[in-house]
């Protein structure tokens, strides 16, 4: 018997009716936040469109559990986000919604990852407020990343320690720090709000090529050993444009550190900027290569400060404050206290002045402080030093030139010679753009580590196509009226042309 067409065309109507469900159901999960490239891989259609999708990639805690509403435990949420994104071969981004407060105990983040990592904050990271969450783990860890390099951590979100258990009971031993970056390098930190840490609130250990910008660090004056940012065995390291006011140290730099920018930071309350304490127990410390360069103190009290113990393996030189202003809330604004065996050297103040926050006086202390100084500088000076003995010291600059303009021709003034390109490795394997002058006396005096070191894309050449402009660090040193420079410390390099997405 004929089938009539009227029964075609049910069958027909039904049959594309369940394709199409079939396939929006399908299209509709394809789009869930954090997994959209993964699932629609084996339905691109070139290698081109999977490499855009994969680049793409943004992993929301809220995918994972998390709920953000302060109350519930978010922690494990957070370590699955991370694992997927840290496993992703090309780079991605972990996500903290704004407007929600999350609850993370203690956590490790830890490397190395496959590609470059985001980790942007908008919303708040929230601390258990008992210490006794800390039972059975290391007290001195909750967040804390490690040896993960090429890592940003942004936003305009905030971390909060609530550390007003941890300050009823405050002791230096085990000190607590709430954001730690362990052997991490190629490492940013921007516009994050820090406040009321268990104690210290941002630390670097062994660390390479920092930049911290934009970041708030705040926490009451009453509140006890909550650094603001603790610098240890760390070199490359830039901290700008940055407001800190806690407890105790703004910023502190200890052990084997060197090649420290600090620029246009502003200070208060809190005990200052330090250098120490260096060789406890006889322990080795080297500190050297240290300029803040643009500062505002604000009832600290400590201004400015070195301390070192009467040890046989401590070392600090080449330090300069620049351009320093404010108030100290105590006599002493200013402390130089160095080893009798070996003498701080190469210290040098210019244009600094900090009086008393209560219209007295104020006054500065050295002991074994060989320096120098320029400009109005209050209180006066207290360096030793030999009449007969020039006092050099290091002024560390940051030199920003677009090859083929009047910068470019300055900066071949003061060298001495035209500049020419070349590309080199580095340890942290990652191109280095090196600007080097004809003059072979003058050689290897100024060089800059580029973002990206995509040769093939961006060949570091001074072309019409591609030209470089470089960001560097460079060192000018100084022996009374002569000036020289010395070998140079890298720090970035970025394009003129524009990069693909």
């Amino acid at each position: 018997m004929r089938k009539s067409s009227s029964s075609y065309s049910c069958c027909g109507i039904i049959i594309l009716s369940i394709y199409y469900c079939i396939y929006y159901s399908f299209s509709n999960f394809t789009n869930v936040e954090g997994f959209d490239s993964l699932l629609r891989l084996p339905f691109s259609e070139s290698a081109a469109n999977r490499d855009r999708l994969l680049s793409r990639t943004v992993f929301y805690v809220n995918d994972y559990g998390a709920k953000g509403d302060g109350i519930h435990d978010d922690t494990q949420a957070f370590k699955e986000a991370w694992r997927l994104a840290c496993d992703f071969p090309t780079k991605t981004k972990i996500v903290i919604r704004a407007g929600k407060n999350y609850l993370v105990r203690p956590i490790d983040f830890g490397g190395p990852c496959k590609a470059k990592l985001k980790f942007r904050i908008s919303g708040t990271i929230i601390a258990p407020n008992n210490p006794s969450a800390w039972d059975g783990l290391n007290p001195q860890k909750w967040l804390y990343f490690n040896k993960v390099d090429h890592l940003t951590v942004d936003g305009r979100g905030k971390i909060d320690g609530r550390g007003q258990g941890w300050w009823a009971r405050s002791c230096k031993v085990n000190t607590s720090k709430a954001l730690t970056f362990h052997r991490c390098n190629n490492l940013k930190v921007k516009k994050i709000t820090m406040v009321n840490s268990q104690q210290v609130h941002l630390a670097f250990t062994n660390c390479a090529q920092v930049e911290v910008s934009e970041a708030k660090v705040l926490a009451p004056g009453s509140s006890p050993n909550t650094d603001g940012i603790h610098i240890s065995s760390s070199t490359l390291v830039e901290i700008r444009d940055t407001a800190i006011g806690t407890g105790d140290d703004c910023i502190s730099i200890v052990g084997n550190s060197s090649d420290i920018l600090i620029s246009n930071i502003t200070c208060g309350p809190g005990h200052g900027i330090s250098i120490g304490s260096l060789g406890k127990s006889n322990s080795s410390a080297v500190v050297h290569d240290v300029i803040v360069d643009g500062a505002v103190l604000s009832n600290t009290a400590n201004g400015l400060r070195i301390k070192t113990w009467q040890s046989l393996a401590v070392k600090v030189e080449n330090i300069s404050f620049v351009a320093i202003k404010g108030t100290s809330a105590t006599e002493e604004a200013m402390r130089f206290a160095c080893s009798d065996s070996f003498p701080c050297e190469s210290l040098y103040l210019q244009d600094v002045q900090i009086v008393s926050y209560f219209g007295g006086y104020t006054s500065a202390f050295c002991w074994k402080a060989l320096g120098s100084f320029s400009g109005l500088i209050y209180p006066p000076p207290c360096f030793m030093g030999n009449a007969n003995k020039r006092i050099c010291f290091i002024a560390i600059n940051l030199l920003i030139i677009r090859a083929g303009t009047p910068d470019e021709l300055s900066l071949q003034s003061k060298l001495g010679g035209p500049l020419r390109w070349i590309a080199v490795r580095t340890p942290f394997d990652t191109g280095l753009a090196r600007a080097e002058t004809e003059t072979p006396a003058i050689d290897d005096k100024l060089s800059a580590t580029p973002q990206r070191h995509d040769r093939d894309r961006h060949p570091l050449t001074d072309t019409a196509s591609v030209k470089p402009r470089a960001e560097f660090m460079y060192k000018r040193e100084h022996c009374g009226s002569h000036v020289r420079y010395r070998k140079s410390v890298a720090v970035r390099a970025t394009y003129a042309a524009a990069e693909p997405p």
